[in-house]
């Protein structure tokens, strides 16, 4: 029997923007393969399972652990494209966009180990936005957890990078984007509007817009806006509908596992 590998390695796509512009448009996906029978959780540099892992489904209310061997059972429903979090102490947190069909074969996900530098800033799962949405928006049917708001913000501090490191914000996972890229590629069902991208602050400067939803969306933090051994601030704006003029109609997304994950521009450039 088939089933699909998970690994957390990004396959991202950076859209062109203007020079004057000091942020990218970003899209986020994974890869996918592998054979087997039974849904598992291994370590994506050795591919040893791993235990203890929690798996959850939050808007299903669904969670469980691996065993002994990292098998796991999703013991819920699952049709509309939904967030599937793992998280296991000394790794990097993953979440993945699982829909019926996704489900429907056994997945293997490969989660990476931290490193020192790497910065867990939030694990939990967020609906941004103002409660007011159809039921075409994209992931309408999956939302569950009510709205904090037209953004989400978090404090935290930096002690240092590596001289030869570079460092990226990665979000987890995302649901809900009504852009026009988002309906132009079917992720949203809305026929008469689309809403602007969500845009993303690091200390009060934007550097990222959201275009698509997806998973394992990895955005570069300009170096001179990092305050080491300081507190710095993450900021995510949800994007307002575009067609809407009487009043504010903030699009609704959900976001879960926020961190920050440095790389050796070394080995980014041999990569490449």
């Amino acid at each position: 029997m088939n089933r699909k590998i998970f690994y957390f390695a990004a396959v991202f796509v950076l859209f062109a923007v203007l020079q004057t512009c000091s942020f990218a448009a970003i899209n986020g996906n994974i890869e996918k393969n592998g054979i087997g029978d039974y849904n598992q959780v291994i370590d994506s540099s050795n591919g040893k399972p791993i235990d203890e892992a929690d798996v959850t489904l939050p808007s299903k209310g669904y969670k469980t652990k691996t065993d002994s061997q990292g098998r796991f059972s999703l013991g819920a429903k699952v049709d509309a494209p939904t967030i599937m979090s793992v998280q296991k102490d000394g790794y990097k947190p993953f979440s993945l966009t699982v829909d019926g069909n996704t489900t429907s074969k056994p997945i293997v996900v490969g989660i990476e180990k931290t490193n020192p530098h790497d910065i867990i800033i939030d694990k939990e799962m967020y609906h941004i936005g103002d409660d007011n949405y159809s039921a075409t928006s994209a992931n309408a049917s999956e939302f569950r957890v009510k709205a904090i708001g037209p953004f989400y913000t978090k404090n935290f501090e930096i002690k240092s990078l590596p001289p030869s490191a570079d460092a990226y914000l990665v979000i987890g996972s995302v649901i809900g984007i009504d852009t026009k890229m988002a309906r132009d590629m079917g992720q949203s069902k809305v026929k008469t509007t689309y809403a602007a991208p969500p845009q993303i602050f690091f200390n009060g400067n934007m550097i990222a817009e959201l275009n698509l939803n997806g998973d394992n969306q990895q955005i570069k933090i300009p170096k001179n806006l990092i305050r080491y051994n300081d507190t710095n601030q993450l900021t995510i704006k949800s994007g307002k509908n575009l067609f809407q003029t009487a009043y504010i109609d903030y699009d609704d997304i959900e976001l879960m596992n926020l961190f920050i994950e440095t790389k050796d521009k070394s080995l980014i450039s041999s990569e490449e």
